[in-house]
């Protein structure tokens, strides 16, 4: 049996800025997860600004970062769905804000490798190996692995994903749901510039967006019928080409030169509680949205900072008090922002026209009332309270 102040259970994003912040605090950590060494993951994830003062805080950004990453200054919506009724365009530019951009996009296998070698250098202990059991006493948590090692801790974050052990083992139930949609996620290269600008087209399957990356090259994530996701995902480079030429208008140019691509089904989840029997859920542990605003992984980092700001003064982390205020503090963030995505989203899928007038009266008034459109921003922005507000780049 080894034992350490706080266990961290999955290696992705989350839950490496999570060992990384809590390290950084002076506390002893164990990282337990199988290192997959799967760096074929096309999706690239847009931090915003309190996720950088994240990356910021454990020593990775500006400088390890920012030259491999593009800056995303503005954020348009187009409503592509040929309704009836069609909302205008919005741009949100970051300048309207006074801000240089809105975060940045990084490529996911840009970011992992980053998080992981940090964790190491702070002296988080690695143990390369999957959890298969957790069991919660009064006073700690023990963790056994596949390796047969056991390791125990008075807090263990969960950030093992939407499919969790650890959130079993705290007897925490969710809610979750399933879209009639999947994400087939690329990148391709254009002939014009994408001059700093992500745009969420939203079609009758769901939002086709491109996010820009260095040079002449944009990521993309593009909702649709299951169906038709898996048509698209047979195509040849030099179709599907054409098909991603159709669906920007060819306000990028020529596309050409696809990357590898991946298909995601989408699916939604939320825990009943985020923290219960010395478990703290952060990631998609505890939620899971459609890739629709950039909200996910930013609440994810969010996630992270909480957890990592009131464990650092406290005596027990793992107290039934600190748990409680952990679990209101995200609830209050994550859920308004959940039903939001949601109903966004379904409003597309749906075709039912009160929904579709809801939505684009909502999106005309956006683009219409100025004080109203940087107030979403911000919102977007996640200008952060509590214990986030100290990762504040």
């Amino acid at each position: 049996m080894v034992e350490y102040d706080v266990i961290v259970v999955g290696a992705g994003p989350a839950g490496l800025a999570a060992a990384c912040l809590i390290a950084a605090d002076g506390r002893r950590v164990c990282l337990v997860a199988k290192q997959s060494g799967d760096v074929s993951d096309p999706r690239t994830v847009a931090l915003m600004m309190p996720s950088l003062g994240v990356l910021s805080r454990i020593g990775l950004w500006p400088e390890v970062l920012k030259s491999q990453t593009e800056p995303l200054r503005r954020l348009r919506l187009v409503d592509d769905t040929g309704a009836a009724l069609v909302a205008p365009t919005i741009t949100f530019d970051a300048a309207e804000l006074g801000a240089e951009a809105f975060g940045w996009n990084f490529p996911l296998g840009l970011l992992v490798p980053a998080l992981l070698a940090r964790t190491r250098e702070l002296g988080v202990c690695h143990v390369n190996s999957d959890a298969i059991s957790a069991r919660s006493g009064p006073d700690h948590v023990t963790v056994k692995t596949s390796n047969g090692m056991l390791v125990q801790a008075s807090v263990v974050i969960a950030a093992d994903g939407r499919g969790s052990l650890l959130r079993e083992a705290a007897s925490i139930r969710t809610n979750s749901w399933t879209y009639d949609q999947a994400a087939v996620v690329t990148s391709f290269a254009h002939s014009g510039p994408h001059d700093g600008m992500s745009t969420e087209y939203h079609k009758r399957a769901g939002p086709f967006t491109t996010v820009p990356m260095p040079g002449l090259r944009s990521a993309l994530v593009w909702m649709e019928r299951p169906a038709r996701a898996a048509e698209l995902m047979a195509l040849s480079n030099r179709d599907l080409a054409t098909e991603i030429q159709i669906g920007t208008h060819g306000s990028l140019g020529r596309i050409a030169d696809i990357g590898p691509r991946r298909l995601f089904p989408m699916t939604g989840l939320v825990a009943r509680s985020f923290a219960k029997n010395r478990i703290v859920l952060i990631g998609e542990a505890a939620h899971v949205v459609p890739p629709i605003g950039a909200q996910g992984l930013n609440m994810s980092f969010r996630d992270a900072a909480d957890a990592a700001g009131l464990i650092a003064s406290a005596n027990d982390p793992g107290a039934a008090s600190l748990l409680a205020d952990y679990d209101a503090m995200r609830r209050r963030d994550v859920q308004p922002r959940q039903q939001v995505i949601d109903l966004m989203n379904r409003s597309l899928l749906s075709g039912f026209l009160p929904l579709e007038v809801g939505r684009a009266a909502g999106l005309t008034l956006l683009a219409q009332f100025g004080p109203l459109r940087r107030a979403a921003m911000r919102y977007g922005l996640a200008e952060a309270s509590g214990y986030s507000a100290a990762y504040q780049p």
